[in-house]
């Protein structure tokens, strides 16, 4: 059996040799869902830190595990910052726009100014800053797995506070994607200001 390889830091470690000493990894949530925003969160370690024990990709671990290993993320970070892109920005703009303006809205809460930014995925030069592109970096990276984790942490609670106001669709346990529960609610209750118009199958119902 092929063992598990958790993200490491051998990416950040490599430009702090460099001297470029503050850097951020970034990433996002929620493309996919048909409700409700999606995320992103920009992760500064101080140079030099040491692996945190138990960060993994995001989706890897368990809703208790990702609540407990973000409070150890932000204490050891230097910086945090979250952003998001409406529902009405991702009609607007497409998924791919709106979850570049959420990253850039991370970096731009960051209390400091990275020299450089790992980003999970393929590269976004409208980001407007260095960086490098990491396939599978939430797995791989340690500043990108700590992003998908306070991105991931940030969403899930925000998708339970909508659950509160819009009980029906079920979003605290489906946080807004697409399964059969979800589904069967929309054809029952129809549609909320939180739903992406511009995603099927709600396209179809705005089209009804």
């Amino acid at each position: 059996m092929t063992r598990h390889r958790r993200p490491t830091l051998e990416r950040e470690a490599a430009l702090w040799r460099e001297g470029r000493r503050l850097v951020a990894g970034i990433d996002e949530v929620g493309r996919g869902p048909l409700a409700g925003p999606v995320v992103a969160a920009a992760v500064v370690f101080p140079p030099g830190t040491k692996p945190l024990r138990g960060l993994d990709d995001s989706k890897r671990l368990t809703a208790a595990a990702r609540a407990e290993i973000a409070v150890a993320i932000r204490a050891r970070a230097l910086a945090i910052g979250v952003g998001a892109a409406s529902v009405h920005e991702i009609d607007r703009l497409n998924i791919r726009r709106a979850s570049i303006l959420a990253m850039r809205r991370a970096l731009d809460r960051l209390r400091c100014t990275p020299a450089y930014v790992l980003v999970d995925g393929l590269p976004c030069p409208e980001l407007g800053v260095p960086h490098t592109a990491i396939i599978d970096g939430d797995a791989r990276c340690q500043s990108i797995a700590a992003a998908s984790v306070i991105a991931k942490t940030v969403r899930d609670r925000l998708m339970q506070l909508l659950a509160l106001r819009h009980p029906g669709y079920l979003w605290e346990r489906n946080k807004g994607y697409s399964t059969t529960a979800h589904l069967a609610a929309l054809d029952a209750h129809g549609l909320t200001a939180h739903h992406r118009l511009s995603f099927q199958p709600v396209t179809q119902l705005v089209l009804l």
